[in-house]
């Protein structure tokens, strides 16, 4: 049968000699092939092309394939007599007007009259070419058919060659569907194959169902005929790889592409022709919820690229290749849709047991803090067991003077550490243990004082923390979560790609934000495996200077925890006494500008784990229990003591203590009542000097200052918070930054007028003054405000009526 394209058989032949398979120890890495060298893709070699009609896949003329228009029809009929030639002559004939649907199998009018009033079946056209010769009708495309001639006329000749190659390519789509949906001899449909993706590859015609209607032919030929051998899989892979190269592959072509990186990891289709199908997925898919088996394809691919010899090198070599050898990553949507990936496959090492699950609730149910009521037994939140606690021997309490200030501080006795304040309930009933084929859990029954403690005091509405329930306490091993031999290779696998992922600078800020809400399910988050696999990248997001990164550590919204909490001493993924946990407080105090309500969440949540590390010395924790001694958050006065205590039972402690102490007798001296109501410092004045004056006297009338022109910094902040009477303070042309707006932003409430005209505060400290609803007076002339940032600034000041904006990109 000619179609056309027999030129087409000749070169996929040289696809598929014996040099095409390799054994796997002689392979290149991936890494070694660059992305995008056709040169080293395997059936991407020189395929010979016969050269279609008004220009082929050259560079000629482009259409846009046809499925409807407007066009003139003239049947002629083949003359058998004298009159029959008179009556079908140039003379006589009639041209009809007709709107023409170009269906998958014939040619059919919207109004079937006259020459058109029955439909022209592609099978029956036996020849369509273009009108050439003398005095012949302008811009007609002749298509011959058994019992004469029907001209198709159309208003120019663009539009004629659009014609012309659409109607030519439905014929041929249409013979070669008949063919290959009724295979005979396999080396037949290997060769029909080869010669139909040439065909589309070289149309002229240019649009998405050129590939795409090959590709659909070839997956319903393969899951219709799905015993076919592995030599026959590789050799029509091969055979479409070209067509692969711009274009996603449908869903049953994927599902095929999925069994053979399954059934044949270590096949050198898996690297040569299924690495350029992934690298545009990654590239360009926008949404795997809509093409679920794109990601599925994806996912089998890395996990064939791992069964190599040297999996973990090529899996490596595959993500550099996608992110690319510069500092920036050229394309958007390759981290989240490695993310989705990765993502979906962990899930599933886990996805067994949480459908096999009788006792315990689903992670639906878990996330929607509701049971559904069915036949099983009633469910059971999936807990640690906590033993009852031992009572804690009395601690040595030092007293508090009494002074208004802070205590003094007294030489250091042996006390006794103390326990965390936070009571822990004891459990009634015993614990059961369920067993699963893969998972050993156990888990505890609810009591009615567990389930008032957890409903609190919103009722039995509020929805149940996810962390919550794998809280436990140090001395408690963790859950014994034995995956089987697949699951642990799967989740090692894309472990190591979040861990990669991590360590590009470009790429942390997105990962950390699509990782903020922790969208593993319980199940991970109790396996010590993955925990531990997962603490390198909290560890790189801790380490990252930007705020952007390390603030995704915390919840996403409040009343939820986050990995700040996973991985704090108490949490299942604690197992280093808490370093990280520390280098976690660390950052987040060192950039938070929310310095007070952080204070706050961990003295409610994490003041016991604060204090086990200041007792052992770590200098971050003891910083901590001093600042929350000095902006007072903690109002208990027992707590208070085992703070106190707490820091004189080390000798850093002792000594950040003392030096509070020191600083509460300057500040209750500053703040005492009398002196100037307004002060102004000399030009070129420094922050040294600024505490050398503050340090001289009382201050607590001051409620002018002006700093404008002197070379006072962010630093100074420290001695303007100390000011408890100040309305309005001029920081005009000085190095006045982010970092000092936000400390102000949290003690200076009454601040009511602002000059930051020509400092170097940004959109970052600016947005920090919309906690200071007493401001009627703002100078933000030439800053670097936004306009986005002004807005928001005027939508939450509401006392806000004199605003200078001049100079800046909001004016």
């Amino acid at each position: 049968m000619d179609f056309n394209s027999g030129n087409g058989g000749g070169g996929g032949n040289e696809l598929h000699n014996n040099q095409f398979y390799q054994c796997e120890e002689n392979k290149p890495l991936l890494g070694e092939m660059s992305e995008g060298n056709n040169n080293t893709k395997l059936g991407a070699g020189p395929c010979k092309r016969s050269l279609h009609h008004c220009g082929g896949g050259g560079g000629g003329m482009r259409y846009k394939l046809l499925h409807e228009g407007d066009i003139q029809v003239c049947v002629v009929k083949h003359p058998r007599t004298f009159l029959s030639k008179l009556l079908t002559s140039k003379f006589l004939r009639r041209w009809e007007p007709h709107h023409l649907t170009l269906t998958d199998n014939s040619l059919t009018s919207a109004t079937p009259t006259g020459y058109m009033e029955t439909s022209l079946s592609y099978s029956s056209i036996e020849d369509l070419q273009l009108l050439s010769w003398d005095n012949a009708p302008k811009y007609c495309v002749q298509l011959s058919f058994p019992g004469g001639t029907v001209l198709l006329q159309a208003a120019n000749s663009y539009l004629r060659d659009q014609w012309f190659h659409s109607l030519q390519w439905k014929k041929k789509i249409y013979k070669y569907r008949k063919v290959l949906n009724n295979p005979s001899r396999w080396d037949v449909v290997l060769k029909e194959i080869r010669a139909l993706v040439d065909m589309a590859l070289t149309s002229p015609l240019q649009d998405e169902s050129i590939h795409q209607a090959p590709l659909h032919i070839i997956s319903t030929l393969l899951a219709e005929n799905s015993n076919l051998s592995t030599q026959d899989h590789e050799n029509i892979i091969v055979a479409i790889a070209p067509l692969l190269e711009n274009n996603h592959p449908p869903p049953d072509l994927c599902e095929f592409f999925c069994k053979h990186c399954r059934e044949r990891p270590r096949s050198m289709v898996v690297i040569e022709v299924f690495t350029p199908v992934v690298q545009r997925i990654l590239k360009h898919n926008m949404d795997f919820g809509k093409c679920p088996r794109l990601r599925l394809f994806t996912q089998e691919y890395i996990l064939a690229l791992n069964e190599l010899n040297a999996g973990m090198e090529v899996v490596k070599k595959f993500v550099h290749s996608m992110h690319g050898p510069t500092g920036q990553c050229p394309h958007p949507r390759v981290l989240p849709n490695l993310v989705a990936v990765c993502l979906a496959a962990i899930y599933s090492c886990y996805e067994e047991f949480i459908n096999s699950r009788d006792n315990s609730p689903s992670l639906k149910e878990i996330r929607n803090g509701c049971q559904q009521q069915n036949d099983r037994k009633p469910p059971m939140p999936l807990r640690l067991l906590r033993p009852e606690p031992p009572t804690p021997p009395t601690a040595t309490l030092l007293p508090l003077s009494t002074s208004p200030s802070l205590p003094q501080p007294t030489p250091p006795t042996p006390s006794i550490p103390i326990s965390s304040p936070t009571p822990c309930l004891p459990l009634s009933p015993p614990p059961s243990v369920v067993n699963s084929s893969e998972i050993l859990v156990e888990l505890e029954r609810n009591n009615s004082a567990n389930t008032r403690q957890k409903e609190g005091p919103s009722g039995g509405d509020s929805e149940p923390n996810l962390i919550d329930c794998l809280l436990v306490s140090p001395a408690v091993n963790t859950l014994s979560i034995q995956l089987p031999a697949q699951a642990d290779r799967v989740l090692g696998c894309f472990a190591l790609i979040l861990k990669m992922l991590s360590d590009y600078d470009d790429w942390r800020p997105a990962l950390a934000s699509l990782l903020q809400p922790i969208p593993f399910p319980k199940e991970a988050l109790a396996h010590t495996k993955f925990t531990k696999e997962l603490k390198y990248v909290i560890q790189r997001f801790a380490e990252d200077p930007r705020q952007e990164v390390h603030s995704c550590l915390l919840s996403v919204r409040s009343g939820k925890d986050g990995w700040f909490q996973l991985y704090s001493p108490g949490g299942v993924a604690c197992d280093d006494d808490g370093e990280l946990f520390a280098s976690m407080v660390h950052i987040l105090m060192g950039s938070c500008y929310k310095t007070k309500k952080f204070l706050l969440s961990l003295a409610e949540n994490k003041l016991g784990p604060c204090m086990l590390l200041a007792l052992r010395g770590n200098q971050t924790m003891v910083e901590i229990l001093c600042l929350m001694l000095e902006y007072n958050i903690i109002d208990n006065k027992d707590t208070q003591l085992q703070i106190i205590s707490t820091l004189e039972s080390t000798q850093v402690g002792l000594r950040m203590y003392e030096q509070l102490c020191d600083r509460q007798r300057e500040l209750k001296a500053l703040q005492r009542k009398g002196g100037p109501t307004r002060l102004t410092l000399p030009s070129k004045s420094t922050d040294a000097d600024l505490a050398r004056l503050l340090s001289s006297g009382s201050f607590g009338n001051l409620e002018n200052l002006s700093l404008a022109f002197t070379n006072v910094t962010s630093a100074c902040a420290e001695q303007l918070i100390k000011l408890p009477s100040l309305k309005q303070l001029n920081l005009w042309s000085t190095q006045f930054g982010d970092a000092g707006l936000r400390l102000l932003s949290e003690h200076l409430a009454c601040l009511q007028v602002l000059n930051l005209c020509e400092t170097p505060v940004t959109d970052a400290g600016l947005l920090a003054l919309s906690s200071m609803k007493s401001l009627c007076s703002l100078n933000m002339n030439s800053t670097k405000l936004t306009a986005d940032t002004y807005e928001d600034l005027k939508a939450k000041l509401p006392n806000l009526k004199d605003v200078d904006v001049r100079y800046t990109e909001a004016w």
